[in-house]
């Protein structure tokens, strides 16, 4: 579990370099260009397609933090129990959510 962890970090790490790299271009763009783009009949607006990766931002930033402390309870043998019950995570939860905290049952009471 150790290497897919670290696999999804690193390719996390990654994908928020390059969202970064896209919300500082969209920025320069504008500070370069006095334009009105409320108006633009090409399609979306600036303002959007700076939301929209500052939105895409957060979440990489959120499972980055996941997968961190995923690692950190893999590093303190807790991994793959749940926090809040106690019992143990299915395999196939943790497959497809590798940073899961808890268990189907406890995750459906929220």
């Amino acid at each position: 579990m150790f290497e897919r962890l670290t696999a999804a970090r690193r390719d996390t790490v990654a994908q928020i370099a390059a969202l970064t790299a896209d919300h500082d271009g969209i920025v320069a763009a504008v500070a370069d260009v006095a334009n009105d783009d409320e108006h633009d009949p090409e399609g979306t607006t600036i303002a959007f397609e700076r939301a929209q990766v500052a939105a895409l931002l957060d979440q990489a930033r959120g499972r980055l933090t996941d997968l961190d402390a995923a690692l950190a309870r893999l590093a303190e043998g807790t991994y793959g129990t749940c926090e809040r019950c106690g019992r143990p995570i299915d395999p196939e939860r943790l497959a497809a959510r590798p940073a899961a905290r808890t268990c189907i049952t406890c995750a459906s009471r929220r």
